[in-house]
């Protein structure tokens, strides 16, 4: 079975990075499969349908809870100076800004327009004038030139975007030759708090439009495989490991609970969804009792490990 079959369901100039554009045109589509020719960039292409979820709420709330993990992730990766790095649905930051702490020169790119916003405003109050923040759509990377990043990271970032074949394309496009590629995707199955979390809002929702892939399924090693297989990528290339990013935030786990049922957009979605069909208080327990069974932490405060599959990719 090939690999689209099988997804059915479920910024020195050149050599160094640059821009077409100072900020990235957004493009999608409903196909998984990118384009034979580049299109011309234009207003009336249609934007990425994800960037009104993650516009929504606020998930700087949820990102300063994982700010630590993102920190010790940047450290076992080895980043340092010289380095140009490519953060990939950066969020506003929480692995962009220690790669750049550490000398590295760092794109951060997100779909969100307030979260780019916010991570420059991170930036600029951090003093690294070695990281900047820009709009863009991880399976359209069109404002970057080839062959422009030693280390391209996303974490808990590229999986949600529509277009996983495009998406690996991309980032495989982007990396130099001797460069790495690092994502961290959430597992479908997965005992630990956000599949749990993605499993159950999905139970409150209507069901996803027809072509929808699970972004869960950049969990599943095989896919994972696949993907970067139909990119070039020999399979020796590819390694898959699980991994541990700990949720820590100093208060109880039914307050941490209300950061994601109040700023994180897929959970929001849920909760506009439950109370629209009288199910709202039945989605706030089940929740409650999921955050309260995860969290180590003791009564006062949160502390929840997720599992993760990490997967590194040597271009």
């Amino acid at each position: 079975m090939g690999p689209r079959k099988a997804y059915e369901r479920l910024i020195e100039p050149a050599p160094r990075f640059q821009f077409k554009e100072n900020v990235m045109t957004l493009v999608t589509t409903k196909s998984e499969t990118a384009p034979s020719a580049p299109q011309a960039e234009s207003l009336s292409t249609p934007a990425n349908p994800n960037k009104a979820l993650w516009e929504k709420g606020d998930f700087t709330r949820l990102a300063a809870c994982m700010r630590e993990s993102g920190d010790e992730l940047v450290e076992s990766l080895g980043v340092h100076a010289g380095l140009d790095v490519l953060d990939l649905g950066c969020g506003d930051g929480t692995t962009a800004l220690p790669s750049a702490e550490r000398g590295a020169k760092v794109l951060g790119v997100d779909i969100a327009s307030n979260l780019v916003a916010a991570g420059n405003v991170r930036a600029r109050e951090a003093g690294l004038t070695n990281l900047r923040f820009e709009e863009g759509d991880a399976s359209h990377l069109g404002a970057l030139a080839d062959n422009s990043f030693d280390l391209v990271v996303s974490i808990f970032g590229a999986m949600f975007a529509p277009r996983p074949l495009d998406t690996a394309a991309e980032m495989v496009r982007v990396t130099r030759r001797g460069g790495r590629i690092v994502m961290g995707n959430w597992i479908p199955g997965d005992p630990t708090l956000i599949a749990h979390v993605l499993k159950i809002c999905a139970a409150y929702t209507p069901p996803p439009p027809e072509g929808f892939i699970s972004p869960v399924t950049w969990g599943q090693e095989e896919a994972v495989r696949e993907r970067f297989g139909a990119a070039g990528i020999a399979q020796d290339r590819i390694t898959c490991e699980r991994a541990t990013y700990t949720f820590r935030y100093a208060g109880s786990p039914r307050e941490f609970l209300a950061i994601f049922r109040d700023y994180y957009g897929p959970t929001m979605n849920a909760f506009a969804a439950a109370e629209a069909s009288g199910r709202r208080a039945e989605l706030q327990t089940e929740l409650e009792q999921l955050f309260e069974r995860e969290n180590c932490g003791g009564a006062d405060r949160t502390e929840i490990p997720a599992t993760y599959l990490k997967v590194t990719v040597r271009k």
